[in-house]
Parts: C-alpha cells; sequence; structure tokens
C-alpha cells in the first residue's frame, strides 16, 4: 500500500500531500509523524506530572523551555492540519481540532501576556495551568476506528484499548483538578502523586479516609470523578462484551448510506439495505 501512496504522491498538490501525511499511518512517513506526535503527547504529559513537585530553579527553567519546545511543534502541527483541510472551516469545528487548541493554548497565553506588558497574577496563572490537565485527549486520534492504532489491532480490542484510556483518562484529569483545587489548602496534597493515590482510592470506594478534600472545589471534584467511573467505566466494559458476543462483521463501505461495518456473512447493508460488493476486510483481519 505504502508503494501505490509514493506512485500516487507525484500526482498529489503540495496541500493534498500534507493532507495526506497529517492523517495517513501505513506509509512510512505518516507513521513516523504520528510516533513522532505520540512520543511528544507523551513527553508534555510527564511534564505537567514532574512540575508539581519541588524542583530546583534550573531544573523548572529548563522543562519549562522544554514544553515551549514542545507546543511551538504542537502549533506547527496544527497549522499543518488546517492548511490540508479540504474544509478549513469544518475542520476547525472539528473535536480533535478543538483538543489540539486546548492543548497549545495554556502554554501560548502565558508566553503571550508578558510581551504586551501584562503580568498575571499567581491566581490567573493557576488556572491557566488546570488547561494542560486536557492534553491528555490529544490521545483519542489513535484509537479511533479509522485508525485503530497504526492498524495494530482489530475493531473489537479497540473496545479494550478505549476502556483502558478512560480508566487512565478518569484517574489523570481527576487527579490533576484534585491538585489544582486542594494543594493550595490541603497539606496531605503535596503534589501529583498524592492526588493520583486519592483518586485511584475514591473511584475504587475503598477510602482510606487519610486524604479527604477540604475545599469546595475539592469535594466537587471528587464527586465528578465517581460519578464518571460509575458511569463511563460500565458503558465501555458492556460495549466490549457486546462486541465479544455478537457475530464477526466484515468491513465495507456501503455505497447507499457509508456505513462501514457488517456481519461477516450480511449481503445487504443493515441501515439502508444496498447491495454490498464482495471485497471487504473481516473485523479479525482489521489489524493487518
Amino acid at each position: 500500500m505504502s508503494g501505490k501512496a509514493d506512485r500516487c504522491a507525484g500526482t498529489r498538490s503540495l496541500r493534498e500531500t500534507i493532507q495526506f501525511y497529517m492523517i495517513d499511518f501505513r506509509t512510512p512517513l505518516g507513521r513516523a509523524i504520528d510516533i513522532a506526535i505520540i512520543a511528544l503527547n507523551i513527553m508534555v504529559v510527564v511534564l505537567f506530572v514532574i512540575e508539581t513537585y519541588p524542583l530546583p530553579s534550573r531544573i523548572s527553567l529548563l522543562l519549562w523551555r522544554l514544553e515551549i519546545a514542545i507546543i511551538f511543534i504542537f502549533m506547527i502541527e496544527y497549522i499543518l492540519r488546517f492548511y490540508g483541510a479540504p474544509d478549513r472551516w469544518s475542520y476547525v469545528k472539528e473535536t480533535y481540532s478543538l483538543i489540539d487548541l486546548v492543548a497549545i493554548m495554556p502554554t501560548l497565553i502565558l508566553l503571550v501576556l508578558p510581551i504586551f506588558g501584562v503580568y498575571a497574577d499567581l491566581r490567573f496563572i493557576h488556572i491557566i495551568r488546570i488547561m494542560a490537565v486536557f492534553r491528555i485527549f490529544r490521545f483519542l486520534r489513535f484509537i479511533a476506528e479509522d485508525h485503530l492504532l497504526f492498524g495494530i489491532i482489530s475493531l473489537r480490542m479497540l473496545n479494550v484499548a478505549r476502556l483502558v484510556f478512560i480508566v487512565m483518562t478518569i484517574f489523570f484529569i481527576s487527579s490533576g483538578l484534585f491538585y489544582f483545587a486542594e494543594s493550595p489548602v490541603n497539606p496531605e496534597v503535596n503534589n501529583f502523586g498524592d492526588a493520583f493515590y486519592f483518586t485511584v482510592v475514591a473511584v475504587s470506594t475503598v477510602g482510606f479516609g487519610d486524604i479527604v478534600p477540604v475545599s469546595g472545589a475539592g469535594r466537587l471534584v471528587t464527586l465528578m470523578m465517581i460519578i464518571s467511573g460509575i458511569i463511563l467505566i460500565p458503558i465501555q466494559v458492556s460495549r466490549i462484551l457486546r462486541e465479544w458476543i455478537s457475530a464477526p462483521r466484515k468491513r465495507h463501505i456501503c455505497s447507499g448510506c457509508g456505513q462501514e461495518w457488517h456481519e461477516e456473512d450480511a449481503r445487504y447493508c443493515r441501515i439502508c439495505g444496498s447491495p454490498l460488493g464482495e471485497e471487504s476486510v473481516t473485523s479479525q483481519d482489521a489489524a493487518e
């Protein structure tokens, strides 16, 4: 497939070429871009965690500069995706585009304000840094049905990957928000590790009681994390069970309605009834 893509590259315009490689994950270049983005996503999440711990000023400055460099790359990525998008206005309104903007804005705001002579107080900086918690959503692009984590997992295993991602997202975002809410007023919450420990104990309903929220915002975050765990995790588990129990499906885009997945022995679209062609890929083979 990569050879065919390379042969077709000469017939594409610059904009079409950029658009292709920003969404492609099968050619060597497209896969390299995705791997680089995933690595940078991991780095920026790790930076967020590290910065909650007491650090020497020299190390803090080094990490801040590293964050700026990563966000600069994210900005280039966003510009390239925007430039290559067939419908740029629609792209701006897409979920992934909004997530990318949320990932960029905290660092960008903190960089731009001093340029205009505006020096934010610590409370405002605190609020801006909270937005960085949501950078973890950038990983959603790589577990979508049209990506399947580089095509190495099947549609059935995709739901398992989503369950793991949902659990980790609930823990990470809840821990980040709880840290920002409680660390200024709670002597038991000094870093992300303390907040993460409380989140796991609270969501699992163990409740040791060694760390308890003392602020209104901390109690609100605690309620949200428990409710999210009760609602989102069972929904994803039931989806996995339903997927495993159901008959194997094949991937074939219906010419009538665009539905992609149908039962393996289906001859007609289960949505609109249009005839399906012979060429198809079973869900078990989707990872190949």
